[in-house]
């Protein structure tokens, strides 16, 4: 059986660069073998959090809402991709993050920045950390950065440059990281329930 991935991205301006790196991302993943599928918030549209989805009365749940919520209870592993907004996540990739907790739990996520700088969306990235790791979800330690980010991925999502090519070099680590922890988790939940 395939690992089910989210490659869940959350850029809302107008000239989004980041979808590069998430296109990139799926692509990779898919000719690895998994059965990845991008979570963009933009499209999705969900609005800033007012109610978190287990706090809407059953049967009053906005579809796209519920639809995202199947999808994130039935992913093996997640990947966010995030860029920088004054040294801290896109408000969002959060806001649509947020509206999910227990939906999350018990399975590993990874992270990727991006930036038009050097520093790649890093400091950004360090942020999810700790977020994902507070959402029940088990972070890698492998990261993904990837900037400047048009000298990186052209408009295909295609390597170019120098930085292209370390981005390739970084890509399997990262996947088989990932892939690791979503092997180690699928397994315990069929030996164990989790704890709560």
């Amino acid at each position: 059986m395939p690992d089910r991935i989210l490659v869940i991205y959350g850029s809302y301006r107008v000239d989004r660069l980041g979808i590069r790196l998430a296109n990139y991302l799926v692509r990779g993943l898919s000719q690895r073998g998994a059965e990845a599928e991008l979570i963009d918030a933009k499209a999705i549209g969900l609005p800033m959090l007012d109610r978190m989805y287990k706090e809407y009365p059953k049967g009053t749940v906005p579809a796209a809402m519920e639809a995202l919520a199947e999808k994130i209870r039935s992913a093996d592993a997640f990947i966010f991709v995030t860029g920088e907004y004054n040294w801290g996540p896109q408000p969002g990739l959060k806001n649509l993050t947020d509206h999910f907790l227990e939906e999350w739990f018990w399975r590993p996520a990874a992270v990727a920045s991006y930036s038009a700088g050097r520093f790649s969306g890093v400091r950004s990235g360090t942020v999810w950390h700790g977020i994902l790791s507070e959402m029940g979800m088990v972070v890698v330690s492998s990261t993904l950065a990837a900037g400047p980010i048009t000298q990186t991925l052209d408009a295909n999502a295609q390597p170019v440059g120098e930085g292209g090519k370390a981005l390739e070099q970084s890509f399997p680590r990262f996947a088989d990281d990932l892939a690791w922890w979503t092997e180690a988790a699928r397994e315990q939940r069929t030996r164990r329930a989790p704890p709560y």
